[in-house]
């Protein structure tokens, strides 16, 4: 009867450790609809891809990335966001990596802030030569057939200055603000009069959690309440991404990576 039980547990274990090393791979497709009477009519219908921690090294190879690169063109995005640590700490990965994210296509473009486990001086250099825009304490104004969105970003939150005003200071009431940080942290302090939609990753979605309803580990100051998913405040809102890579150790459950797709529209 021990043996039995013996074997049968060990079965258990074996069966969850094999799925937490196949989960990293499986991606999903997570869609987001995002209403608001100020997004411009001529933005109705747009959709928004956010990618973020890609963590490229030894876990998360070159040939994914494009493979990643391809899953998200042949979605047809019409703006691509990119929230950060784009490399697990390595800046030898820094290069190859954006190679591959250079071939992302997006009519309104493709932007970017950066991740603390990102070597900033040698990303920072990077990231123009392969025709994406940095998008940190910076922000610029979308345009399509002479309406408008607000894009902007801040810097880490760990390793960075966070300048929002950049992004805020020129909008006015009717306008429709996107924000992208790293870390979801900063949504406390995202001056939510202004500020519709923030766009964060950084915690992996708890990468290991129970049965995706509880992560001892979020990377966050505030536990689980930014962990994963969609958060409104203040008429404000967070979509925090599970991000489609790996750190510390390249296993997942119950946080499956995502590629985030935010569809806009209008009310």
């Amino acid at each position: 009867m021990f043996k039995k039980s013996f074997l049968i547990i060990l079965l258990l274990v074996t069966i969850l450790l094999a799925y937490m090393l196949i989960e990293p791979y499986w991606i999903e497709t997570k869609e987001i609809t995002i209403e608001s009477d100020q997004i411009p009519a001529q933005f109705d219908g747009k959709k928004i891809i956010f990618l973020t921690d890609i963590h490229a090294g030894p876990d998360f190879s070159q040939e994914r990335i494009d493979s990643l690169v391809n899953q998200v063109n042949n979605m047809n995005p019409d703006l691509i966001l990119l929230g950060g640590d784009y490399v697990d700490g390595d800046s030898e990965y820094i290069k190859p990596t954006f190679k591959s994210l250079s071939k992302l296509k997006a009519p309104l473009g493709v932007f970017a802030v950066l991740g603390n486990k990102d070597p900033q001086y040698e990303t920072l250099e990077v990231i123009p030569q392969y025709g994406l825009t940095y998008i940190g304490n910076k922000g610029t104004w979308i345009e399509e057939d002479g309406s408008r969105i607000r894009l902007g970003g801040v810097g880490d939150y760990n390793n960075g200055a966070q300048l929002p005003g950049y992004t805020t200071s020129v909008v006015s009431p009717q306008d429709f603000v996107i924000l992208l940080t790293h870390n979801p942290d900063y949504f406390p302090q995202a001056d939510k009069s202004k500020v519709d939609l923030v766009l964060s990753g950084h915690t992996h979605g708890g990468q290991v959690t129970l049965f995706g309803f509880w992560a001892p580990t979020t990377h966050s100051n505030y536990g689980n309440k930014y962990r994963t998913g969609v958060i409104k405040e203040n008429n404000s809102t967070l979509i925090v991404s599970n991000g489609v890579g790996t750190t510390i150790l390249p296993v997942r459950f119950f946080a499956r990576p995502q590629i985030i797709v935010v569809n806009l529209k209008r009310t």
